[in-house]
């Protein structure tokens, strides 16, 4: 089915004039770029994605809240999926259920609790799937590292208030995840597997903070191949088939050749070749976002995989809409940190609409889940044909 767009006039009509008629012309720009993708939806494959929406949406960065036209961009870009994995989500689901509300009944969702503390950011993970093509298996919880798995970095101690002349001295701890990664057990299809959403923790580009999330990474990936390879009868299916794991989400890979994305190739995990590497990224890009695959199904097919371009028909890089937004912009970065300001009206647009949208774009893969021939060439053959789809 199309989203629900029936209550998009009554949603935008306190908005300034010319917004609705604006909003629905940038839905069929998106329409027609997306138009490839959409084509792609069928019933034996799955279309799945991740995306960071950015602080969806509480504000409290200063940018402004989102307009109400922005929900329904966003809402169109994932429509062109069966499940996505988003992160960033917060603490106040309304923005949420906005797009749940547009996207209609078919769809639903599942989302964490927030992570406490400061590296926890007050962020939920959330999956957003459409029940047509996707089946919750009704399994679902936050990942906790057992004792001797703990993600392993060093932090400077200050002296005690009182003693200046005591050096402050640095001190190796044992931490859980800053954000609790989020598995589902999920079947679309024939296809059988574990979704694990993550945002891995950033800190700085180098030194302690930068090698616990290394850290965070390979502890992860550890996790889930101890898990698979020493599967308990428990995991296994009717056929005695090991459960499959898909890692996805915001890894904050800084590079392919870099160890982050060393650590997130280890232990059997890998990327498909179809959004490996530089293959769907532009110049400019960020490698931030990763889906990391360990399958021990020998059907499992990846059929293609593509990155959305957010801003080739919503808040584009042009002087018009530079002058649409003007008046919703802030009149001078909040950012405090002067090394990151926008210096330039231009810039500032430009940070602005990452507010909007976001700073990352949707990674998808489509996945082949129609097995139907392999299961009655078994049967055929006079063997046990294994599990059959549900």
């Amino acid at each position: 089915m199309s989203n629900n767009y029936a209550g998009m006039r009554r949603a935008l009509e306190g908005e300034p004039k010319g917004t609705i008629e604006r909003c629905a012309q940038r839905l069929l720009e998106i329409r027609k770029t997306l138009a490839p993708l959409r084509a792609q939806k069928k019933d034996s494959s799955l279309l799945l994605a991740t995306w960071n929406i950015r602080d969806f949406d509480s504000n409290k960065f200063g940018f402004g809240p989102r307009l109400p036209e922005t929900f329904y961009y966003i809402a169109e870009m994932i429509a062109c999926f069966d499940l996505v994995a988003i992160q960033e989500v917060n603490r106040d689901l309304s923005a949420l259920e906005k797009v749940m509300k547009i996207l209609g009944r078919e769809w639903d969702y599942i989302a964490t609790d927030t992570t406490a503390g400061s590296g926890g950011n007050s962020e939920r993970m959330a999956f957003v799937y459409n029940t047509e093509k996707v089946w919750f298996r009704k399994i679902a919880g936050e990942v906790v590292l057992p004792e001797g798995h703990l993600v392993v970095s060093s932090k400077k101690v200050k002296a005690p208030k009182g003693q200046p002349d005591v050096e402050p001295k640095t001190v190796e701890m044992e931490q859980q995840f800053a954000r609790s990664p989020f598995l589902v057990a999920f079947q679309s299809g024939w296809f059988r597997f574990s979704l694990c959403t993550v945002h891995i923790y950033y800190g700085a580009d180098s030194g302690e903070q930068l090698k616990r999330r290394i850290g965070e990474i390979k502890q992860l990936v550890e996790f889930f191949a101890d898990r698979q390879d020493e599967a308990s009868s428990q995991e296994l299916d009717l056929s005695g088939a090991v459960e499959n794991y898909i890692l996805l989400g915001d890894f904050n890979v800084v590079s392919p050749e870099h160890e982050t994305m060393k650590a997130l190739k280890s232990h059997g995990f890998v990327v498909p070749a179809e959004i490996d590497g530089k293959k769907v990224r532009k110049l400019g890009d960020h490698f931030y976002d990763q889906i990391a695959v360990r399958v021990k199904d020998k059907r499992f097919k990846v059929i293609t995989g593509g990155l959305i371009d957010l801003y080739a028909d919503v808040f584009r890089s042009t002087d018009e809409d530079r002058a649409l937004y003007a008046g919703f912009l802030p009149k001078s970065d909040p950012e405090a940190d002067p090394k990151f300001k926008a210096k330039t009206p231009e810039a500032l647009y430009e940070k602005w609409r990452t507010w909007q949208m976001s700073d990352h774009a949707p990674l998808w893969l489509e996945i082949d889940t129609d097995f139907t021939e392999n299961y009655l060439q078994t049967i055929a053959a006079g063997a046990h044909p294994g599990p059959k789809p549900a």
